[in-house]
């Protein structure tokens, strides 16, 4: 083993065993020497990913997959590398006794269902996000949740991420003074839609790939990119915005989708505080970034890396009626643009191992399983994200000031 990968595995045992020290509550976790059995629902692009970093944690091998498109079998058995069990009646899997913990990444508008189901055999289940799609959905499976005596972890992988890790701690220890402000960003040049077989003359075919592209399947942008942003925002603000107002168009790719291909919306928190979230389909400038603004300095989150900034003191002009010469020209102190030009420098980029994040996210999740730790990206965690999006895909088409429903009472 080289000395790189023998520090990522370092790493991922680290973030898999210190998100959380306490025992699971699991009646039977499994023995670190036994081998886990993995169900998927859903082996699509994302399913399909998944499955693959699930493989790379050791123990872990994959029993059976349901899928309604049967193309997604030969896809994950070349990912398992050996035959496998294949329904396309995802019941038929759950129901199967050498399935000892599942993986749900079926399209967002059926983890309801899906959900609901494996939560009633008190088996462990990984369900990518968002957890839930409508409100109501949302409700359901916290409900669900709290009665079952399943692990659920919900795949919001970054809260896994080495380079996230170490920047949270340090913004808690208030480096960056009070956070008061997120900036967030995805934008991407492509028209954020997949390739679909020929003949399809009743689009069948086309809403079952392309169910990210229609209102009645999918949460739009700011779902299916935003909600790891607003988890962020979250983790940061200590809770789930109480309001959200956005908008949404179709500008560029008129093909049918009743998405928008562009987003803009503003989250509010308590006490004043706002995440912005813009996501583009024809413009990939901002690319995946996650701007933190504090009281005495910020933080930039890339999909790779942290960098810290710290603000510049400058002292006001001890004369009320002060002026300064800026380009031959004298103007008012309050009008310099000394300080308004954007910091150019290197910042401090903060030093860790990268480990990808949906491969620290499946090791957790396995620790989890074992009885190691408990789910870092929990229930709440997923339901505070996914009632936030659930607004939120409506807000952007009525573009009106909308509230977001709290975490449930106990």
């Amino acid at each position: 083993m080289d000395r790189r990968k023998f520090l990522q595995a370092s790493t991922l045992t680290a973030v898999a065993g210190a998100l959380s020290r306490e025992t699971n509550a699991l009646a039977a976790p499994k023995a670190l020497n036994d081998r886990i059995q993995l169900g998927v629902i859903g082996p699509g692009s994302r399913g399909k990913e998944v499955l693959r970093q699930m493989l790379h944690v050791p123990g872990v091998e994959v029993a059976g997959v349901a899928d309604v498109y049967e193309p997604r079998f030969a896809q994950a058995e070349a990912v398992a590398g050996h035959a496998l069990f294949k329904t396309k009646d995802y019941r038929e899997l759950i129901a199967r006794q050498d399935v000892d913990a599942f993986l749900i990444a079926s399209p967002l508008a059926l983890h309801r269902e899906h959900l609901l189901a494996v939560l009633a055999t008190d088996k462990p289940v990984y369900c990518e996000k968002a957890v839930g799609f409508t409100v109501d959905d949302c409700h359901a499976i916290y409900t669900a949740a709290a009665k079952s005596k399943s692990v659920l972890q919900v795949g919001h992988q970054y809260r896994y991420a080495p380079w996230i890790l170490a920047s949270m701690e340090r913004i808690r220890k208030g480096e960056i003074g009070e956070p008061t402000h997120v900036y967030a960003y995805w934008h991407r040049n492509n028209d954020w839609r997949r390739p679909v077989p020929k003949p399809d003359p009743d689009k069948k075919l086309e809403h079952l790939i392309n169910w990210r592209l229609y209102r009645e399947t999918s949460g739009g942008l700011v779902t299916e990119l935003g909600v790891h942003h607003i988890d962020l925002a979250n983790w940061i603000f200590g809770g789930q915005p109480t309001h959200v107002l956005g908008t949404n168009s179709i500008v560029r790719h008129r093909d049918g989708r009743s998405v928008g291909d562009n987003t803009q919306c503003t989250f509010l928190y308590d006490g004043g505080k706002r995440m912005v979230f813009s996501s583009l389909t024809d413009n990939a400038k901002q690319g995946n970034e996650f701007w933190v603004y504090g009281t005495e300095g910020s933080v930039q989150f890339t999909i790779e890396d942290a960098v810290f900034y710290y603000e510049k003191k400058k002292p006001l002009p001890k004369e009320v009626n002060a002026t300064v010469v800026e380009h031959g020209v004298e103007t008012g102190a309050s009008y310099s643009t000394g300080n308004e030009m954007p910091y150019r420098g290197p910042g401090d980029k903060v030093q860790v191992t990268y480990v990808d994040p949906t491969l620290a996210c499946c090791s957790a999740f396995v620790a989890s399983v074992r009885g190691q730790a408990k789910p870092a990206a929990n229930i709440e965690v997923g339901y505070r994200a996914a009632i936030s999006c659930s607004v939120a895909h409506d807000a952007v088409f009525t573009e009106e000031k909308t509230a977001i429903p709290p975490l449930p009472s106990a």
